[in-house]
């Protein structure tokens, strides 16, 4: 068990955070939980979240992560619907990088009752 923060900006550890998502001992219950869960994987190099939290529709054979990527800051800045009573919704979010940010509005959907990405949008 590990006390490091995790790396959604969520105010907990890891373990209880976004690591209890990635170890699969739980699904994520929002859009925006599942959309943080998944910038923590991109943070810890766990292709293997991001495919099964991929949209069967849209999700690619692989996934290669460049491992030199350095992830340094989550910030959501608009979540509609993706709740226990919607089966789709919407995260906007910044995610920053040594070097830049990635602007994206996601959309996901719940299929089997998980909630997996769809794709998204990149911003300006």
């Amino acid at each position: 068990m590990t006390s490091r923060a995790c790396p959604c900006g969520l105010p907990q550890p890891y373990d209880a955070c976004c690591g209890r998502f990635h170890a699969g001992a739980a699904a994520a219950p929002t859009a925006e939980l599942l959309m943080r869960s998944r910038y923590s994987a991109f943070v810890t190099g766990n292709a293997g979240y991001l495919l099964r939290t991929w949209h069967p529709r849209t999700r690619p054979e692989q996934l290669d992560l460049d491992p030199r990527m350095s992830w340094t800051g989550l910030e959501i800045l608009e979540a509609a619907d993706g709740s226990a009573f919607h089966t789709t919704g919407t995260v906007t979010f910044r995610a920053s990088y040594r070097g830049g940010a990635l602007h994206e509005r996601s959309r996901f959907e719940r299929v089997d009752g998980a909630w997996v990405y769809v794709d998204g949008d990149f911003l300006d």
